[in-house]
């Protein structure tokens, strides 16, 4: 997600510079590479961060903010935990730095045509900081509320992806099992009103049996753990999101976490009615 997105950054005139825990990555994209963290913090006004986990989070702005100007701006596009970017936007103000929680959504294509959406929380003044940067990469983005917030609402999104995709897979799986054209189907009832995003991007996916990720079970279902974290929180019930998870955890039990989430389908095939 990262390197296209960079790479909008440069083809808009930004001045970048970018940094990879797997150097390779960062190179080619016409932007300057920095050594380490600290070098490139030293060298920046603004850092965008997309990593995986809480945990990388903090990694990277321990390395960091050891050398970050005075007043630099950290946009975090990672899903991580919404209390976690609480904490760490309370720690970076402390210091004198700013912190939007800025999740997107919309996928590898999203990123790489440069039309992701995303969800910013955060102190007004640096939302709208961050907008006109963002811009390169984003068909929208919008300030959903304080810190924490953009998260929360990534919370929300993931939970409406796990019905969209358990209803994709259970439809054409089900279509295979009755001996419809699968293909027809997709095109069938995906035009109408069970369509969505996921008939649109995972269908063909499904329909080929290509399970390079796209987004993978592994990522989801990190993603999931954070969702019903959240939803213990507010006190939300999210049956379906917990069903997709229990699910997709049987492909991680049987090795393919790295496979991409529809491959969902693959699991309903091998059930049989309770």
């Amino acid at each position: 997600m990262g390197r296209p997105m960079a790479g909008h950054l440069v083809s808009a005139g930004h001045e970048v510079v970018v940094w990879n825990r797997t150097p390779g990555k960062a190179e080619g994209l016409g932007a300057s590479v920095a050594q380490s963290l600290g070098d490139l913090a030293s060298r920046c006004d603004t850092v965008m961060l997309c990593v995986n986990r809480t945990e990388d989070v903090r990694e990277c702005l321990a390395g960091l903010v050891s050398e970050a100007k005075p007043g630099l701006l950290f946009v975090d596009h990672s899903t991580i935990e919404p209390t976690a970017a609480c904490d760490i936007e309370a720690e970076l103000s402390t210091n004198g730095f700013g912190f939007v929680d800025a999740p997107i959504t919309g996928g590898s294509a999203g990123a790489q045509n440069g039309k992701l959406t995303i969800f910013m929380g955060g102190k007004q003044e640096l939302v709208d900081r961050a907008k006109p940067i963002v811009a390169a990469y984003a068909k929208r983005a919008e300030r959903v509320g304080g810190p924490g917030q953009g998260q929360m609402m990534k919370m929300a999104n993931q939970i409406a992806v796990a019905g969209a995709l358990v209803g994709l897979c259970e439809c054409l799986s089900f279509a295979k099992k009755a001996r419809l054209d699968p293909n027809q189907a997709r095109d069938l009832i995906g035009g109408g009103a069970a369509g969505s995003w996921a008939f649109e991007n995972y269908g063909p996916k499904i329909l080929q049996q290509d399970w390079t990720p796209g987004f993978s079970v592994k990522n989801q279902r990190k993603d999931f753990g954070y969702c019903k974290d959240a939803a213990g929180a507010v006190n939300a019930a999210i049956p379906a999101t917990e069903l997709v998870d229990g699910l997709l955890a049987a492909l991680e039990r049987e090795g393919h976490g790295e496979w991409a989430t529809a491959a969902l389908y693959e699991v309903l095939l091998e059930m049989s009615p309770r």
